[in-house]
C-alpha cells in the first residue's frame, strides 16, 4: 500500500526552484565576469574574486525572478 506524500507548499515549490536555477546562473554570470575581466587585462587576483562574486550576488534577483515566472 503506497503512501500519498503531502505536496509542498507552493512558497516551498518556488524555493527549490529558485535554489536549482541559482546554481546555473551564478555559474554563467560569474564565469562571464571572470572572463570579461581577464579579457580586459585584469589577471590578479582580486580582480577576478570581485567579477566572481559580483556574478554570484546577481544571480540572486535573476534566479528569483525566473523561478517567479516559471512558477
Amino acid at each position: 500500500m503506497a503512501r500519498r506524500l503531502a505536496k509542498p507548499a507552493k512558497e516551498g515549490r518556488s524555493m527549490r526552484l529558485m535554489m536549482v536555477l541559482y546554481s546555473m546562473i551564478a555559474t554563467a554570470l560569474a564565469g562571464s565576469g571572470v572572463i570579461a575581466v581577464l579579457s580586459a587585462g585584469y589577471d590578479t587576483l582580486w580582480p577576478i574574486v570581485i567579477a566572481a562574486v559580483a556574478g554570484a550576488v546577481l544571480a540572486l534577483p535573476a534566479s528569483w525572478a525566473v523561478a517567479r515566472q516559471i512558477d
